[in-house]
């Protein structure tokens, strides 16, 4: 299977039964009916990004297309298949981004990249984050959709990816005195045009270069002959899944005004539940006086696409008739998982955000911030991958 989130698509012994399928995708389609209404009642834009977040989640779901898990098959077994994906979906969407961020208005509505400073505290951000991708499991997206495909034990992740995202919130002023850059964006330093050929150009090097590396261990695999013929229902090669990300991050960009992103509602989730419970949030300088505490969730961008991923995830599996869940889980994997998904969710808010807001739509946006990221971000992978055997997690 592709290189994504292990066991997406389950064995068949393990698969719900067909009429229990045909019902989920009833009610999966009544909720999107319904979420596009109801969302149009605050935005004609919620209605349609709720609808490009389910697009994200089919997309995900049926390549499989993960981020945690290419770059641990890229450190254990020189597998590079899953960072050639996302190489072709970064040019991708590197092209597609420049015009709209060179000029800056589309359809009157202003718009602006993934754009974050260059400094210590997103670098180490990034390094933990990427130490927690290989302890929880799955990355921001990864979550999402795996919990839509059916792996329930997922949830731990995202609740304790939430508590993380918050309580880097909480501490955010203790990182304000380490060195930064202002933001560094190549598209207005060498020119829009001079970046993208840039950008494309390093893809290219890149991609020659883990050529190189991965033939010292093995030949790369070939895509499947049926990669295309069964797009409703999947599975799809990860290059497919990597051409629909880009463009849906594009459409993102032109109907938000900003790029797709994760961590963000994962925060504004956590935030609301505190302010619920009793939490003030004026004793936060970060959440004194922010507007989106006092706004409805269906009103936040963020996690309206979030929700979309899930529940289109959940439409593709039961159309799929993969649909089933996977509860199964150890002592040993619960702590892996609670520590990676605190440590995620504080290294992705410290880092200006995770897979998806920093590398993926930052390097789109070619924010020199989101090269550094990776870069962290994949040495933080390695040591991950050192510490999975200790929680007894395959590698």
């Amino acid at each position: 299977m592709n290189s994504g989130v292990e066991n997406i698509y389950p064995s068949e012994s393990r698969l719900l039964p067909p009429r229990p399928q045909k019902l989920v995708v009833a009610i999966a389609l009544a909720i999107f009916a319904t979420g596009v209404v109801l969302l149009s009642e605050y935005s004609w834009k919620q209605s349609i990004l709720f609808i490009i977040g389910g697009l994200l989640g089919v997309s995900l779901y049926h390549s499989s297309f993960g981020f945690a898990s290419a770059y641990r098959k890229l450190v254990v077994n020189r597998d590079v298949q899953g960072i050639y994906a996302q190489l072709v979906m970064l040019a991708i969407a590197t092209v597609l981004f420049a015009p709209v961020l060179a000029a800056g208005k589309v359809f009157g509505q202003e718009v602006a990249g993934a754009i974050a400073p260059v400094g210590i505290s997103g670098a180490i951000g990034a390094f933990i984050f990427g130490i927690g991708m290989q302890l929880g499991g799955a990355c921001g997206c990864g979550t999402l959709y795996t919990i839509g495909g059916g792996s329930y034990t997922m949830l731990i992740t995202l609740v304790t990816f939430c508590l993380g995202a918050f309580w880097a919130s909480l501490t955010r002023h203790l990182w304000a005195g380490l060195p930064t850059t202002e933001p560094i964006v190549l598209g207005e330093t060498l020119g829009w045009t001079g970046a993208v050929v840039l950008q494309l150009g390093i893809f290219l090097l890149l991609a020659g270069l883990l050529w190189l590396w991965s033939q010292k261990n093995h030949p790369a695999t070939a895509l499947p002959s049926s990669t295309y013929s069964r797009f409703f229902l999947g599975p799809w090669s990860l290059f497919t899944g990597a051409i629909a990300l880009a463009v849906l991050n594009w459409l993102t960009l032109l109907i938000s005004g900003e790029p797709w992103r994760i961590t963000w509602g994962f925060a504004l989730w956590t935030a609301k539940i505190a302010t619920f419970l009793g939490w003030n949030p004026a004793t936060s300088q970060f959440w004194d006086g922010d507007t989106a505490l006092a706004n409805s969730v269906f009103a936040d961008v963020t996690s309206v696409m979030n929700l979309g991923i899930i529940l289109g995830a959940l439409l593709a599996a039961a159309l799929a008739g993969k649909l089933t869940p996977q509860t199964h889980i150890t002592p040993a994997k619960v702590i892996a998982t609670v520590i990676g998904g605190l440590i995620m969710g504080y290294g992705a808010f410290t880092a200006f955000g995770c897979n998806v807001s920093a590398f993926f739509s930052g390097i789109a946006s070619t924010s020199l911030h989101g090269w550094v990221w990776i870069i962290c971000a994949l040495l933080g992978t390695a040591t991950g991958v050192k510490l999975r055997p200790l929680f007894r997690l395959p590698l």
